[in-house]
């Protein structure tokens, strides 16, 4: 699977380790460690197969778009896309669920 960032802040949040883009330390190490189990997966039934994601596709308005938890606090947000020769996974943003 190929990964694209909407955000610049997120793609630096994954390469460099001293940008924290805002973020609390556990919100970055929880996106560091999500993101090396989505470059590691074939396809999307890994994301399923690892339980402590809670890997789930949104509703209403944001029915297109699926949602990783980082933390007890941070949710991942990102979308799926289909090409005719990989998936995309296409990471839009960072929210916080409290």
């Amino acid at each position: 699977m190929r990964i694209r960032h909407i955000d610049r802040k997120l793609q630096r949040l994954e390469s460099e380790l001293a940008y924290s883009a805002g973020f609390n330390a556990h919100a970055v190490r929880g996106f560091r460690k999500v993101m090396g189990w989505i470059r590691n997966a074939d396809d999307e039934r890994d994301f399923y197969a690892l339980k402590g994601l809670h890997y789930e596709k949104l509703k209403g308005s944001r029915s297109h778009q699926r949602s990783m938890r980082l933390n007890d606090q941070f949710r991942l947000i990102l979308e799926l896309e289909e090409s005719s020769q990989e998936k995309v996974v296409v990471i839009v943003a960072i929210e916080d669920y409290h």
